[in-house]
């Protein structure tokens, strides 16, 4: 090989010394890792894409009520399990502030990151109908989901759903719902990792099927309001956040403090479900819970076995965040805006050096730019290329991994990189175009 940014040898010898066999098919912290460890060998900084970490300060609401909390001594006390009352209750208004649905607080509970959130939804959701044994992903998608059922030993189908936008929608979920195994329906809005943004009349074609199959959707909100096609920003003023909960009754939604409130080292999320689903009872829960209630068994079944509650003060800190939000005094959405303004410049600074955006349309209309984009390059296959960007300080992950049929492909976080590297960045994609040059 020609020489590149970062040495041949140090590279080479970094992926054999992780025992990684395919780079393609490694996770997302194998990459960190084997990134991580280039980085030391080499003394040289990536241009790092491949994991979605925050790459903004936290919300000062949220570390100075948190500070407050635990200087008032809440670390001593178990949290109740069903989450801080005044948590519920900001919850249950921000749910109605910006998405215009109405909860009530009793099934707004706080999770260790939507993770557990996902994970407690799982144990429950999959267990409500014993023939309904089966997740169907609309992907692409978070790979770690996908991880967590092979954990719990449950079973899923998957569909890229790029082909089938708008109304193609219908005829091809309809067609995995009526085979009578699905439980569950799973996807993230916006996606991650492709960043296309559900439409009204999917979400609604999402909602009535779920409906008529009896089936459950968990929407994975992890990057809340963040198409920043529209402002989403105004506390009980339209436009919403878009949501299934306006189709079905068949609902739980996965809200992150991750990314929207730079929150992510406290590890706190909220699960909300249904006022109709939480009080709903299915005898078959009682094979494996106490009640056949769903929203008991999600509580004092799942989130209770799983850790016994989150984190006490981490609570006062969302809650606090939350309040700030719904009064209008903290605008989270015009804070990560700038992932939109970041995700535009890499995009021209790829495309300009022959990369291709994989998913580039929501429907009819150009995909917004936000925390996500993919890319490709004529002529390598998604493993070869995020392989190949490894000599040249760039990491990201490939679409392989999420659920996209469109393998050829690599996603790009654009969190931790900041504008002072994109001339750094510019550096090595001429580089690398020139040591592979398009015919």
């Amino acid at each position: 090989m020609k020489d590149t940014p970062i040495p041949n040898s140090i590279v080479k010898a970094k992926i054999a010394e992780t025992g990684i066999e395919n780079v393609g098919k490694a996770t997302i912290r194998e990459i960190v890792r084997l990134v991580s460890e280039i980085e030391n060998a080499s003394g040289q900084k990536f241009i790092r894409m491949e994991m979605g970490v925050p790459g903004l300060e936290p919300s000062e609401f949220g570390v100075n009520a948190e500070i407050a909390a635990l200087k008032k001594g809440v670390a001593q006390f178990y949290p109740i399990i069903d989450g801080l009352p005044e948590l519920k209750i900001e919850t249950s208004k921000f749910v109605k502030n910006f998405m215009n649905v109405d909860v009530d607080k009793k099934c707004c509970i706080p999770t260790v990151g939507s993770m557990q959130g996902g994970m407690a939804s799982f144990l429950v959701a999959n267990r409500c109908q014993a023939q309904k044994d089966t997740v169907l992903f609309i992907d692409p998608g978070f790979p770690v989901q996908k991880q967590q059922l092979k954990v719990l030993g449950m079973k899923y189908e998957t569909f890229d759903v790029y082909n089938f936008r708008g109304p193609k929608l219908k005829e091809k979920l309809e067609s995995y719902l009526k085979k009578g195994n699905i439980s569950t329906i799973i996807y993230s809005n916006p996606n991650n990792p492709s960043w296309i943004c559900f439409t009204d009349t999917e979400l609604q074609t999402i909602g009535e099927l779920a409906t008529k199959y009896d089936t459950i959707v968990i929407e994975d909100l992890a990057y809340f309001a963040m198409d920043f096609r529209k402002d989403l920003s105004k506390p009980g003023k339209p436009p919403y956040q878009v949501s299934v909960a306006n189709y079905t009754d068949n609902w739980i939604m996965l809200i992150s403090s991750s990314k929207a409130f730079s929150y992510a080292g406290q590890r706190i999320g909220s699960l909300v479900i249904s006022d109709k689903l939480f009080d709903r009872q299915y005898p078959d829960l009682k094979r494996y819970f106490a009640s056949d209630r769903f929203g008991f068994s999600i509580i004092y079944g799942a989130v209770y076995s799983l850790s016994s509650g989150t984190s006490h003060s981490a609570q006062y800190g969302l809650a606090a965040m939350l309040k700030a939000a719904n009064e209008g005094k903290l605008d989270f959405v015009d804070v990560v805006r700038v992932y939109g303004e970041r995700a535009k410049s890499m995009k021209k600074l790829f495309t300009s050096y022959g990369f291709k955006i994989v998913y580039d349309m929501d429907e009819d209309k150009p995909l917004a730019d936000g925390f996500y984009f993919t890319i490709s390059y004529p002529g390598f296959t998604g493993g070869e290329l995020i392989e190949k960007l490894l000599y040249y300080g760039i990491s990201a992950i490939s679409l392989g991994i999420t659920g996209s049929e469109r393998t050829e492909g690599l996603r790009a976080c654009v969190s931790q990189t900041h504008p002072d590297q994109f001339a750094d960045l510019e550096f090595r994609l001429k580089c690398f175009q020139e040591d592979h040059p398009l015919n």
